[in-house]
């Protein structure tokens, strides 16, 4: 987190600790509603299609299980789909006779949006895909499924939880009806918190999975009504210490410019994909014409929890992406994980060159 996110944090928290909950809720009520204000200028949308959640997976969740379908509906998806979405398309598959089409690769190893068309028909019910995936250094063309979706009148969920902070993420440009954000990733905010996008001709269409007394009001002993935005997808009870510093968030990658900090990121993982490729036993993974700041890759000499331990001790932090996060993808291509370095801003050109050099010793 960015200094004035992590001061954010620690100055609600020490509110609550001072006065109680109830009454920093109150103390900051202002500040908290930002939070959908500053969203909306993020996305290019109203304040009033914003909610907010625990975490992007809850928060695509809520919209995903808000759709209704039917024995013989159609879910279109990603093969390079993150793996918790795809439990969810099967669950539903399981229960209602849906079947899940994973749209396939072009030669790139982006979404085909050929394929995607050609495999538009009456029973297509959703069409869902993951932005940028957790593991393939790709930026799926979300703007082109975009079209395609509003010329046959499917909704379009869009997962967004790796590209909001990292690149322009623009809702009408894009044209996605439902869009899920975490606040912990590339946007720098707190663990422990998300926001969820759901487009207003949608938002009167579906219903949320969940209700509770701030999302409805109950009117008698037999009735309630289901408030009329965004926020119908919210719980009561929140972290609200961490919804004031995603705002604060929010404005500093605002403050930088999107474009400017998509520029940054792809001129850093540039340099070190090909800084990568001039290692001997070192494969670069990523796929796709858009690349992301998401830098995979192998090694033929080390696995990537290896790989992972040894930069570790040189203080050099990666992750790495295995089992059900990016299965099916991975089974696509044939591989069984990958070393995961994802850059920001904020790094340097000197790290970069470092992160290279103690990679390439550990190979020889």
């Amino acid at each position: 987190m960015p200094t004035p996110v992590s001061e954010a944090l620690h100055r609600y928290l020490q509110s609550e600790e001072q006065i109680g909950g109830y009454e920093t809720q109150a103390k900051y009520a202002d500040a908290l509603d930002q939070v959908y204000h500053s969203a909306a200028r993020l996305l290019n949308c109203s304040a009033e299609e914003i909610a907010y959640v625990e975490n992007a997976t809850r928060a695509w969740a809520l919209a995903f299980y808000s759709f209704r379908f039917n024995p013989g509906d159609k879910i279109l998806t990603t093969l390079a789909e993150y793996g918790s979405n795809v439990i969810a398309y099967l669950q539903q598959a399981q229960r209602f006779g849906v079947e899940v089409i994973f749209v396939p690769n072009d030669d790139s190893g982006q979404i085909d949006t050929e394929a995607l068309s050609n495999l538009i028909d009456d029973h297509v019910k959703l069409i869902s895909i993951t932005h940028i995936p957790t593991a393939g250094g790709l930026v799926n063309p979300a703007p082109e499924v975009g079209k395609i979706a509003k010329a046959a009148g499917i909704p379009f969920l869009l997962d967004s939880c790796q590209s909001v902070g990292h690149i322009p993420v623009d809702v009408e440009a894009i044209g996605c009806d439902a869009l899920c954000i975490t606040g912990r990733k590339y946007l720098r905010g707190p663990r422990g918190t998300g926001l969820l996008y759901i487009r207003n001709e949608l938002l009167h269409q579906l219903e949320p999975p969940v209700l509770d007394q701030h999302a409805a009001q109950l009117i008698s002993s037999t009735e309630y009504t289901i408030r009329s935005d965004a926020k119908r997808y919210e719980n009561w009870e929140q972290y609200c210490a961490g919804k004031y510093a995603l705002a604060i968030a929010i404005d500093y990658a605002l403050s930088w410019g999107l474009k400017s900090i998509q520029n940054r990121i792809s001129t850093l993982a540039a340099s070190l994909r090909h800084q990568l490729s001039q290692i001997d036993s070192i494969q670069v993974m990523d796929e796709g014409i858009e690349k992301c700041g998401i830098v995979t890759f192998v090694s033929e000499k080390m696995a990537p929890p290896e790989i992972m331990k040894a930069l570790a001790d040189h203080k050099i932090n990666v992750s790495i992406s295995q089992g059900s996060g990016n299965l099916v993808s991975f089974n696509a291509r044939g591989i069984a994980g990958v070393v995961r370095a994802s850059v920001h801003y904020f790094n340097t050109e000197e790290e970069i060159v470092y992160f290279a050099e103690v990679l390439n010793k550990m190979m020889t």
